[in-house]
């Protein structure tokens, strides 16, 4: 004998609802699913990680990609202004007035 006889579920159907109720019964049975539903979403993404692991050790060290500081911005800065060059004279001229 096993579990293969439905009076054994009959018997274990009883005594679940005697010992939680009837009333409880759709409040469990409702939060075992959404258990199970994050369970399997979990899976699920643990799956994707592993096998973006493992695409990554396959690519070459040339090909993976290189992970960049953030660029800082920093404030802008008014240009300078150019001076104005003087002119020197060379030894024995005049010298150049501006004007």
């Amino acid at each position: 004998m096993g579990w293969d006889a439905p009076w054994h579920w009959v018997v274990l159907a009883i005594l679940v609802i005697a010992l939680f109720g009837y009333k409880k019964l759709p409040d469990a049975s409702r939060s075992l699913g959404r258990s199970l539903r994050i369970f399997k979403t979990e899976l699920k993404g643990m799956t994707q990680d592993d096998q973006a692991r493992e695409n990554a050790r396959e690519l070459p060290v040339a090909e993976q990609p290189v992970p960049q500081a953030p660029v800082q911005q920093t404030a802008a800065q008014p240009a300078a202004q150019p001076q104005p060059t003087q002119q020197t004279p060379a030894p024995g001229e005049p010298p150049v007035s501006q004007g």
